[in-house]
């Protein structure tokens, strides 16, 4: 069995790290509205008024019928829910 004369120790020189941006992933997005659109407890968009938030569900609802869909007031901490028109 051979025998080591010493350890071997790599030292890297210290590097100027530059300062990342924050990436937004699925799991961290940039939510630019007040209202945000959630289907199913899951938050799909963002808008600046409720009527352009209400029309994308409706849109999503009647497509998609048995889908839960509100309209969340980030500001007023209110859900309003999605409903298909009766005919």
């Amino acid at each position: 069995m051979a025998v080591r004369d010493g350890a071997k120790t790599l030292t890297k020189s210290p590097e100027f790290i530059e300062p990342t941006q924050d990436l937004f992933t699925q799991r961290k997005r940039p939510e630019l509205g007040r209202f945000l659109l959630q289907v199913d407890r899951q938050t799909k968009g963002s808008y600046q008024d409720s009527e352009a938030a209400e029309e994308a569900g409706l849109v999503i609802k009647t497509g998609h019928p048995i889908l839960q869909i509100v309209v969340y007031d980030a500001v007023e901490c209110l859900g309003k829910a999605v409903e298909l028109p009766k005919i």
